[in-house]
């Protein structure tokens, strides 16, 4: 959708955009002061290697169906997370950000990534919680905390640290203005035409007042976006 896609491009990083609730991309807690060697599965774009320390040895990891052909991502190596070409107890640290939705058995991912981790080594994750299908026909499951609990668990990990990724009320938000853009996006394009200012305004109406609640309310960690969490290899 030309229209949507050139509104986007414009909004991007402003309160026009349907997912700006979101903020910037940023590290996990924890990361910044970390040493030694780094695994990052489903690296993408690899953002995430010019915000790290000096000491790390970054290793970028993708799967070939969603990384390369839909991300033109440049890994270091292409490898299916359910079975990582490495030796055991390769890593001090594993990366695996909004990954976990994507591939077909995240419970052996997470058994992967126990193996390849050093113990006392580290892993941060994350997953979405409420947002919409995306790299379709590679988006599988949303898992609560709860269920992220147990997949860490039965992997032989320890949970360290799991929070909710976005405040309720940005959540809420965030979720509205996708819908907004959504309803856009699946319109026939002389429908879309007229629709994208009307969408404009809506979305940033939310975006604002969803952002103002949320410095003034109470957080109900019920509902997220997503969660961020933090593992432990014993």
């Amino acid at each position: 959708m030309k229209p949507l896609r050139s509104w986007l491009k414009w909004a991007a990083r402003t309160p026009l955009h349907p997912q700006w609730l979101l903020g910037r991309r940023a590290l996990p807690v924890g990361l910044p002061g970390f040493a030694g060697s780094l695994l990052d599965i489903g690296a993408g774009d690899r953002w995430i290697e010019g915000k790290l320390p000096i000491p790390v040895n970054y290793v970028a990891l993708d799967f070939p169906a969603t990384g390369r052909d839909l991300y033109a991502a440049t890994p270091d190596v292409y490898a299916d997370a359910a079975r990582l070409p490495f030796a055991d107890a390769s890593f001090d640290g594993v990366l695996c950000l909004e990954v976990l939705e994507h591939v077909r058995d995240p419970a052996a991912v997470m058994l992967e990534i126990a193996r390849v981790l050093k113990p006392g080594g580290k892993g941060w994750l994350s997953m979405p919680f409420l947002y919409p299908v995306h790299d379709a026909p590679f988006d599988f499951q949303r898992f609560t905390e709860h269920g992220v609990r147990r997949d860490v668990c039965r992997a032989g990990l320890e949970l360290t640290r799991c929070r909710p990724s976005l405040h309720a009320a940005r959540s809420a938000g965030l979720l509205a203005s996708l819908a907004v853009a959504g309803g856009v996006k699946a319109s026939p394009p002389a429908l879309a035409a007229l629709l994208l200012f009307p969408a404009a305004g809506m979305v940033l109406a939310i975006n604002l007042l969803s952002f103002a609640l949320s410095l003034a309310w109470p957080d109900w960690t019920a509902l997220s976006a997503g969660h961020d969490f933090e593992v432990r290899r014993p």
